[in-house]
């Protein structure tokens, strides 16, 4: 019998550790399998000398959070409580530190590990996986260590301006407000990882960017970070000309899941095609992540799993593609060569992009610029 001790800095933080009756607390016992006493502000861990080594850290983790923000909540519980099921000695190298407050972020399951690693040694990765599964926020955060260890000098955040099978209709406001809506998911991923006035701070001087799709082309961006998020909405041409930004000592990670495609029927998407055609070539990455990795509410990986039989979906080119074809799906199912030249896109006709002062449809056609280097 092993025993490991966390001090406390008073007891209010034990008492939020523990939660409303004492329900933290028990989930800790539960996932931990450890026996917890309270011994003044210092709690004591009992049990077997991996588990206990392994509480002991989740602890100090859950520590450092309520002394940051006061509290703890449910997601940050069930976040620190997924590497329970991880092998403690099969992460160190692979922890994300931001240098912000000892803030450090750390891979919740085998599929995550190898996403970071994937970050780590690759230029360019293409991550496929369900909701929840921490393909945005992992590589916000990579994003955010590679600039504050000045591997890059910029942060562009892109997103593909589609609805989700809604009509939003004209919004108000300047570019910046009329985007807001598709882009926040990224101003959020950003929040929870550093302070809201710092992101304000890069946004303000440039250093970190986010914009919809259709305004990244004709860039070239060199020293930068990219992150295409909500790939599975982009089309073929779309994909291409993302991917084609790169400039010198740039990398770029897309991702995205294929079974919640925005996209009109049979226009293929572009997250898909690349994941086909990009597979063999060196320096590429492809991850596939599962309902294994989902760190959201419990709830959530029951869902995509309710959901995993869905009718299969046809594209132009006569191939099904099954809707939850993402978690462990093999992107070798197809006859098309990796090396082969882009197709043309299949995709919308030309979109009409009306605008007045104050009101403009958002549409994902880019008004093109006049430009030498697309």
């Amino acid at each position: 019998m092993s025993e490991g001790r966390v001090q406390f800095r008073n007891f209010e933080d034990v008492r939020t550790l523990f939660g409303s009756r004492d329900k933290n607390l028990r989930r800790l016992r539960d996932v931990l399998h450890l026996d917890v006493v309270l011994r003044g502000e210092e709690l004591h861990l009992r049990g077997e000398q991996t588990q206990v080594d392994l509480g002991t850290e989740i602890v100090s983790e859950l520590r450092s959070i309520i002394e940051h923000k006061g509290l703890l909540d449910e997601a940050d519980l069930e976040r620190a409580l997924q590497r329970g099921h991880f092998p403690l000695d099969a992460s160190p190298d692979l922890i994300i530190d931001v240098f912000h407050k000892a803030r450090k972020i750390r891979p919740m399951g085998i599929g995550q590990r190898d996403y970071i690693k994937a970050i780590q040694e690759h230029d360019l990765v293409i991550c496929e996986g369900p909701a929840g599964s921490g393909k945005s926020y992992l590589a916000v955060a990579m994003a955010i260590n590679a600039l504050r260890q000045e591997l890059v000098k910029k942060i562009v955040l892109v997103r593909p301006a589609v609805e989700a099978g809604e009509k939003l209709g004209f919004l108000p406001g300047d570019m910046l407000a009329k985007v807001n809506p598709y882009l926040r998911p990224l101003l959020d991923a950003l929040g929870d990882i550093i302070d809201f006035d710092q992101v304000q701070r890069y946004i303000d001087k440039e250093v970190i960017e986010i914009i919809p799709l259709a305004y990244m082309r004709g860039r070239t961006l060199n020293n930068t970070f990219m992150i295409l998020d909500e790939a599975q909405n982009t089309t073929i041409t779309q994909m291409k000309m993302f991917l084609t930004r790169m400039g010198h000592h740039s990398k770029i990670v897309v991702t995205g899941d294929g079974t919640q495609t925005d996209l009109p029927d049979r226009v293929e998407s572009g997250l898909n095609d690349a994941v086909r055609r990009l597979k063999n070539i060196p320096g590429i990455a492809t991850v596939f992540l599962s309902g294994e990795d989902i760190v959201r509410h419990p709830l959530v990986r029951k869902i995509v799993e309710a959901y995993d039989d869905r009718p299969h979906r046809r594209f132009d080119d006569g191939r099904d593609r099954p809707a939850n074809s993402m978690a462990g799906a093999s992107p070798e199912t197809n006859g098309h060569k990796a090396n082969e030249n882009f197709s043309s896109d299949p995709g919308l006709p030309p979109s009409q992009n009306t605008s007045n002062s104050d009101q403009t449809e958002m549409t994902d056609t880019p008004p093109r610029p006049i430009s030498d280097t697309d």
